[in-house]
């Protein structure tokens, strides 16, 4: 009896091979994150279950290193997606309304992997440039072999673009809410520990200053976070967003397009892409 292939993560020179390990994407995360916190379950789940309060520099490096792994981990793509639904096979609960769920649910499961797309497609207009059409199919294509690779089934997702806005839409107008989480991840008022990692006299300088930086960094985390997220799921959620904020928004974008160019690859990508992108052009040699 043969095995069902592997699901193969999306492939070099394509647009999440470009995008997905530029240090600009880093922007874009927590617009995702929010916007699956803000559905009821999914914030049950990470109310209970994740460390983002108690370690949250840990948790945003290991799901970093996740994130990169499934685009850029080759073979390694695969065993990482298994071990990601290993991570939820414990996590079920009842959430705010009393709707018993698990974590794996397609309904659920497939929410958290859909919120990168729009928030891909919304937010590089403002860190890279605007996608064309063709472009913004590529990256939904590609996007549906990273759910592959996460175990998600292709009739739990929309297969293709046309087909994902209407469930997008219906997804914000019936589940998407402000949570309690979602809210916490945009407040520049909650507790948030000072980072633990880098070299001694980084860690010491660093947590003297925190009292200063930990607000600072507050700001702009729910800044970008309310600026990169999708309009209508701004709306959905409750969020506001005024035009002096949409300017400052376009002015960072401006200065990070025209500064993150021009650093050497090994600055401008995180470390992993970094050297999945060299391998390939050696090995293309």
């Amino acid at each position: 009896m043969s095995r069902t292939p592997a699901p193969q993560p999306p492939p070099p020179g394509g647009i999440l091979w470009t995008i997905a390990g530029d240090i600009r994407a880093l922007l874009l995360l927590p617009a995702a994150f929010t916007m699956q916190v803000a559905h009821p379950v999914v914030a049950a789940g990470v109310d209970a279950y994740s460390v983002f309060r108690t370690d949250p520099w840990g948790r945003g490096e290991r799901s970093l290193r996740s994130v990169q792994l499934w685009v850029y981990g080759g073979e390694a793509a695969t065993e990482e997606g298994r071990r990601v639904r290993r991570l939820h096979r414990d996590i079920s609960g009842t959430d705010e309304d009393g709707r018993r769920y698990h974590a794996l649910d397609p309904a659920y499961y497939s929410w958290i992997h859909a919120t990168g797309f729009p928030v891909y497609r919304y937010g590089l207009a403002y860190v890279f440039r605007p996608l064309t059409g063709a472009e913004e199919r590529q990256l939904y294509a590609e996007w549906l072999m990273v759910g592959r690779v996460l175990g998600i089934r292709d009739r739990d997702m929309p297969a293709t673009v046309e087909e994902f806005w209407p469930y997008y839409r219906t997804m914000l107008a019936q589940e998407i809410r402000s949570t309690a989480v979602a809210r916490e991840l945009v407040a520049t008022d909650v507790a948030l520990p000072a980072p633990t990692g880098g070299p001694l006299p980084v860690r010491l300088a660093v947590r003297a200053a925190w009292p200063v930086l930990g607000r600072a960094f507050l700001r702009f985390r729910a800044f970008v976070t309310v600026g990169l997220m999708p309009p209508d799921a701004r709306a959905a959620i409750g969020l506001d967003w005024t035009p002096a904020q949409e300017r400052r928004l376009r002015l960072l974008g401006r200065t990070v397009r025209t500064l993150v160019p021009l650093l050497p690859e090994r600055l401008r990508y995180l470390p992993l892409a970094a050297r999945a992108r060299k391998a390939h052009r050696t090995a293309g040699r």
